[in-house]
């Protein structure tokens, strides 16, 4: 017999549930089968789990027909599962690496009917924060099993069905099953817990239970928080149907209910303002109706208080009480603050007057006719803005469109772009009061959101290496950021822009906030979709290519943690390779190191392209691409052309600046790990051998299917005109 089932119910968690997976799937154990409960989820949250399934046999996917919840989803996963163990682990949160082994071990040498075990709190900022377990144990966790009569502050552990692994045949002869709505956990854990003859506890921290920014019920206001009276009141049935030796307990449910009430109350990103008073009145009822005759005494201190004003029904002295210790807490936390604070240095006097004419601005109304473009922090007209601009000139001619670019990138703007440069007073006036405003990075701290504005983040590719919150893991390549300052831009943004659903599920990750995804393709490349034959001729005879001579571009990707590295790349040695007329577009500066004494030869057939502001045109330039780790494979890979993967530090750069696929695993073509490697699959022909096609045809097929030549259209459509265009 299989000896753990893991049910893994999914909704709306196609940004984590990868993170998930692999902590299951990467233990150093084998004896178990993973259930991923695809609760009809709107993402693509069910792809996943099918991509795993085929992957890997432990995986099997259960797909329902329609959305029932949380509880009835793990139901339906119980009744598929076949181990001796049922785990219920959520899709947000990841096992401890190496966990299992000791679980197994535990498991097969007690035999509990409940194994429960440790876990740690995982902050969106990286933190981390202990469970109760050593306040509830204080003098350790024996290794005997247990029943709940002998142990009741067991009670006081978190009372989720992700902590604890379940005897299979327990569950099915003591009938019991998650019941639907929010807090399904409650009207579970705490019978499972009354029932059990046979509790262990695992000094081991095996889950991190991940802490959401946004999308998480905790941190969601609404009347479905009143749910937690229903579950609360399934747990009192159950305990009246039950025999006299569970009844014991009861002073002490009585206890955990009253503080998770508390708790639910005391939470002001559950329970809205309006809505308190009513939520503390059901407080008041639920402990009249409840209160054993020999009810535990309150506390001491605050939590004492905070019980016996609930339970006389006193909510404005409960709620004057709450409204004082925020104030001191707020004093508190001021007082650190002044006493930690590094003063900075004052500002030049030419930018403060910059400031305040930019607030002055905010005053004014906002111009409903006007956008402003930027790109790469104001190096010019380029990428998914570019894009989008052309689109809205056709489609919205009645908005204007600005951008902001740098005083040496003027130059570079085609002719007829309406301009404005960066820190100059039409700049702050154009920042502040524009309705749109469109990037592919952030714009500067000191802009702020205004009410009826619209901020548009179109990103600048399908991310390989972490980006956003995930950096903080890698902080070898997260040297100076400043991730606080990050999530308050994020803020800003109305739309995020993706090319593809793992760009949507990465970007979730790496940028939680509540902007809308417009999963369109990316504008940038409808280009590559539309340009003609002749358009290509004349791309390439600008570069100097006249004929049909094989035309290749090197675009690494830069390694910001390793300033000055330069990946081992002789371009002479593969110009031999491609012939006497072959052409190399090299995009970064890397080539500078090459044999000076063959220079001669091939330098005219050697061009840096770094400087040229539309990557597009090296694009469709080229015949091959190589590449390591940037996402100019997913855009080349729209033109179904070759790509090369070259990565010559594969393993150190996944290590120190860490990565979301392995492109040396799931390639679009061909692999290289030393430049020997290379130049062999450019003289082989493997470049575009027929394995080399099958592996691009895989990647196209998941990276690509929305570039389309549309994708600048229904950006404009849905941002400017307020339409929901399909995807063609």
């Amino acid at each position: 017999m299989t000896l753990i089932s893991f049910v893994v119910p999914a909704f709306r968690v196609q940004g984590y549930l990868r993170e998930c997976l692999d902590s299951i799937l990467g233990q150093p154990f084998a004896d178990f089968e993973v259930i991923g409960v695809d609760d009809c989820s709107p993402d693509d949250s069910g792809e996943i789990l099918a991509g795993y399934a085929d992957r890997d046999a432990r995986v099997r996917v259960l797909r329902l027909a329609e959305n029932v919840g949380l509880g009835p989803a793990r139901n339906a996963g119980l009744d598929r599962a076949v181990g001796e163990y049922v785990w219920f682990l959520d899709s947000d949160d990841w096992l401890a690496p190496d966990c299992l082994p000791e679980v197994a071990a535990r498991l097969r040498e007690s035999g509990p009917d409940v194994l429960i075990v440790d876990h740690v709190r995982r902050h969106w900022n990286e933190t981390a924060s202990p469970s109760a377990l050593a306040e509830v144990f204080p003098a350790g966790v024996e290794t005997d099993t247990f029943a709940l009569v002998e142990r009741p502050e067991t009670l006081r552990l978190l009372h989720t069905a992700w902590n604890r692994l379940l005897r299979r045949e327990f569950l099915l002869t003591s009938g019991l099953r998650f019941a639907s709505g929010w807090y399904e956990d409650v009207s579970f854990t705490y019978p499972t817990l009354l029932a059990a003859e046979r509790i262990s506890v695992l000094d081991l921290v095996c889950v991190n239970y991940r802490q959401r920014r946004a999308g998480a019920i905790t941190r969601t206001r609404g009347e479905r928080h009143f749910e937690v009276f229903d579950q609360w009141d399934r747990v009192f049935r159950w305990l009246d149907g039950q025999g006299p030796e569970p009844q014991r307990l009861r002073p002490v449910v009585f206890e955990r209910m009253l503080w998770h009430y508390l708790t639910v109350l005391g939470n002001g990103e559950r329970i809205a303002p309006a809505l308190r008073p009513a939520f503390f009145d059901r407080i008041t009822a639920e402990v009249a109706r409840r209160r054993p005759a020999d009810a535990l005494p309150s506390p001491g201190g605050t939590a004492g208080l905070k019980q016996r004003l609930v339970a006389g029904g006193h909510w404005h002295t409960f709620t004057a009480l709450r409204l004082a210790h925020q104030a001191t807490d707020t004093a508190r936390a001021r007082l650190t603050a002044t006493r930690h604070r590094i003063h900075p240095v004052a500002r030049a006097t030419r930018d403060t007057l910059w400031q305040q004419y930019y607030r002055a601005e905010l005053r004014r109304p906002v111009d409903e006719t006007l956008a402003v473009y930027a790109a790469y922090w104001y190096r010019g007209y380029a990428c998914n803005p570019a894009a989008v601009y052309e689109a809205a000139r056709r489609l919205v001619p009645q908005v204007r469109g600005v951008w902001i670019v740098r005083a040496d990138r003027v130059g570079s703007l085609p002719d007829g772009v309406e301009y404005v440069v960066a820190g100059t007073p039409a700049y702050h006036r154009v920042l502040a009061r524009a309705r749109w405003l469109v990037n592919n990075v952030n714009f500067p701290d000191f802009v702020r959101k205004r009410p009826g504005t619209v901020h548009v983040q179109t990103h600048h590719g399908t991310p390989v290496k972490v980006m956003g919150l995930d950096q903080q893991r890698y902080p070898v390549g997260a040297v100076g950021m400043d991730f606080a300052g990050l999530l308050r831009r994020v803020d800003r943004w109305d739309f995020s822009i993706t090319a593809n659903s793992f760009s949507t599920q990465m970007w979730e990750r790496a940028y939680p906030a509540d902007y809308t995804t417009l999963e369109y393709g990316y504008p940038r490349n409808d280009r590559l979709v539309t340009a003609t034959a002749a358009e290509v001729r004349r791309l390439r005879a600008r570069f100097g290519v006249t004929g049909a001579e094989p035309v290749v571009l090197y675009a690494p990707t830069h390694r910001e943690h390793l300033p000055g590295y330069r990946p081992p790349f002789r371009p002479v040695q593969l110009l031999d390779t491609l012939g006497p007329g072959g052409r190399l577009l090299v995009r970064s500066h890397y080539f500078h190191d090459r044999d000076p004494a063959r220079r001669s030869a091939s330098a005219e057939r050697i061009l840096d392209v770094s400087g040229h502001d539309r990557v597009e045109d090296l694009y469709l330039a080229a015949d091959v691409l190589v590449t390591d780790y940037s996402s100019a494979m997913f855009d080349y890979a729209v033109l179904d052309r070759p790509i090369v993967v070259y990565a010559p530090d594969h393993e150190a750069y996944r290590l120190a600046r860490g990565v979301y696929l392995d492109v040396t695993a799931e390639p679009p073509g061909a692999v290289a790990t030393d430049f020997a490697g290379l130049v062999e699959l450019f003289r082989s022909g493997a470049v575009d051998a027929p394995a080399a096609r099958q592996a691009r045809q895989r990647f196209r097929a998941r990276y690509c299917a929305l570039d389309d030549g549309h994708a600048a259209e229904r950006v404009v459509r849905r941002v400017f005109l307020g339409q929901h265009p399909e995807n063609r």
